[in-house]
Order: structure tokens, then C-alpha cells, then sequence
């Protein structure tokens, strides 16, 4: 009877056993669904990006004038930035970008011609946000350049040059997270590019600054 009683215990421990060997080979990490990202939002680092948008302002001058002074424009261009933890849920970094610009204003008459376009513009700002998970809403704000080209003809004055105008910028944007090392970034910014002279040769010499607003989307690669 003992030996039955111990032949039975005996067996029962083994069925008790594999089933546990069994079990704990089925605990394993499962891979992510399809379809879903594994996204940890961990924004400190460096990364590089490419953006598109649109810019428009005003232009002024104590120059040539014309029925309205508005410019607008499409934007595209490149950016690079790093970013770091300053305490728990607060980012700072650096960020600068440059960009290829349609931006421009001018007029035609009979007789007179003026055009002002902004070639390029490019920015070097700080940037504080607010660790959000997979979202960073930050402001920033700093220094705003860009290169511009003028040209006026009325038959007896002619401007046709190049500037560089240097001045200032401020804006907010939002940064979102769509995997580990990417993310789509949205940004508005105000600039005032400041006065630059033009003309003194073949014209009398005026002043002219211009002031911009500019919505961005892009996206940024981290490493």
C-alpha cells in the first residue's frame, strides 16, 4: 500500500512539474502587434531634420513705394538641433536651421518696376519645453537672418543688390513622437529681420526692414 501510495505522489510531481517547464516556456516577450509603434519619447539628444511651410509679413522701405507693402512665400529647408534634460518634465536645447525662401513683394507700372525678394533665412535659437511622453510643446526664441535681393527701375534709378538682413525671432511649436528616433515637428515663429540700406549708386540710399510670420512642419531624425 505505502509503495502504491508513494508510486502515485511519484507521478503526480511529475505531471505537477512538466506542466510547470511547459508553463514557463510559454513566458516569453511577445513582439509588438502589427501596426503598433513602440514609442518612448525620450527627447534628449541630438537630431537632424528637414521641414516645409509658409511665410508672410510686411515689407517697408523710405524708398521706393508701392499700393501695399505685403510679401509672402513657401519655405523649405533643413534644421539641427540638440536637446537635454534640465529636471523632471523639462527640456532645453539649441536649434538652427536654414531655408530656401520664395518669400517676396513687389509691383510693376507702366515705367517703374520694383521686386524685394527674401533668398534665404536661416535662425540660431534656444528652446525650453515640457516633457510630455510622446509630446514636447516648447518655445524658442533667438537669432534671425536672412539674405534678400532688390531691384527697382523707373528709367532714371536703378537698385539691383544683395543684403543680409540680421534681427530677431520668437515662436512655439510642438514636437510628437512617432517612433524612438522620429518625430513630426510643427512649428510658428514671428520674425523681424531689421533695417538694411540699399541704393547710394545708381539711386539715392533708403532704408528697408521687413517683418515675417512663418508655419513650419517637418520631421526630425534623432540619435
Amino acid at each position: 500500500m505505502n509503495r502504491l501510495a508513494l508510486g502515485i505522489a511519484a507521478g503526480i510531481s511529475s505531471l505537477v512539474i512538466g506542466s510547470a517547464v511547459q508553463a514557463a516556456d510559454l513566458i516569453v516577450d511577445e513582439p509588438a502587434e502589427v501596426g503598433v509603434v513602440d514609442v518612448t519619447g525620450d527627447w534628449a539628444g541630438a537630431y537632424v531634420g528637414f521641414f516645409a511651410g509658409y511665410g508672410w509679413g510686411t515689407y517697408e522701405d523710405n524708398g521706393p513705394t508701392g499700393p501695399d507693402n505685403v510679401l509672402g512665400g513657401g519655405l523649405l529647408g533643413v534644421t539641427a538641433g540638440y536637446d537635454f534634460a534640465v529636471t523632471d518634465g523639462i527640456v532645453a536645447g539649441v536649434v538652427a536651421d536654414v531655408a530656401w525662401s520664395d518669400i517676396s513683394y513687389g509691383y510693376s507700372f507702366p515705367g517703374e518696376e520694383f521686386s524685394f525678394d527674401v533668398d534665404w533665412v536661416g535662425s540660431l535659437r534656444g528652446k525650453l519645453g515640457f516633457d510630455g511622453g510622446l509630446f514636447l510643446p516648447y518655445l524658442t526664441a533667438g537669432l534671425a537672418v536672412a539674405g534678400t535681393t532688390a531691384f527697382y527701375d523707373d528709367g532714371f534709378f536703378l537698385v539691383d543688390e544683395s543684403q543680409t538682413h540680421v534681427g530677431w525671432t520668437v515662436g512655439a511649436g510642438l514636437e510628437v513622437a512617432v517612433a524612438d528616433n522620429l518625430s513630426i515637428d510643427m512649428l510658428y515663429r514671428y520674425s523681424d529681420y531689421g533695417e538694411v540700406g540699399y541704393g547710394g549708386v545708381t539711386s539715392p540710399p533708403y532704408d528697408a526692414s521687413f517683418t515675417t510670420h512663418q508655419i513650419t512642419a517637418g520631421l526630425n531624425f534623432r540619435f
